[in-house]
């Protein structure tokens, strides 16, 4: 069905349509939150609430760009958000730990099980979104859209409200930025 449709008849409050864009983009929304929270628990929460706030601003929706760019971009903010409270919490119970209130601070790495990624490649897998994620936001969110999720340059320019050319510019850096945090990895591990 057009996605047009969709979203006139969700402004209209028929639930059978909210049904089928859930349906429709769950997996995009949950895989590029994924791609950036890396935990399987929190991307799905994110997804939950990525679909709560289409649901009740689906009005303010004036179809300017596409309807995924729209989903791509409440997606994006909802896991960015989401990064941020996680390091808040994290400086919280370290500097509560500092006072002695807790006795030491648990750091887990990334919970990685990412769909698409072979059992045998996770370690690597891992590592790699390990260093993505050790990238400056912009250039995780441009280099999860484009490789991540496949979409093309003129995608993630839309979604990040910027130009191909910055894009383009994110992208470079990200790659140089991830190889030398990748070098570290493999001369590590031998």
């Amino acid at each position: 069905m057009d996605e047009r449709i969709l979203v006139n008849q969700l402004k209209q409050g028929d639930e059978t349509a909210f049904k089928t864009i859930v349906a429709n983009w769950q997996d995009m929304v949950y895989n590029t939150a994924l791609g950036i929270v890396q935990n399987a628990e929190d991307a799905e929460d994110i997804a939950q609430e990525v679909f709560v706030q289409v649901y009740q601003s689906i009005n303010s929706f004036k179809g300017d760009s596409k309807f995924s760019t729209w989903l791509y971009r409440i997606t994006i903010t909802k896991s960015l958000d989401h990064e941020r409270r996680k390091k808040r919490k994290k400086r919280f119970a370290f500097v509560k730990s500092l006072f002695g209130e807790e006795s030491e601070v648990v750091i887990h790495p990334p919970d990685f099980n990412h769909p698409g990624v072979v059992l045998d490649k996770k370690e690597d897998a891992a590592a790699l979104f390990a260093a993505i994620a050790g990238l400056p936001e912009n250039q995780r969110i441009a280099f999860t859209l484009h490789k991540v999720e496949g979409l093309s340059y003129q995608e993630v320019s839309d979604v990040m409200k910027t130009t191909v050319s910055s894009v383009e510019s994110l992208m470079h850096r990200a790659r140089i930025n991830l190889k030398k945090l990748l070098e570290v990895y493999y001369k590590e591990k031998g």
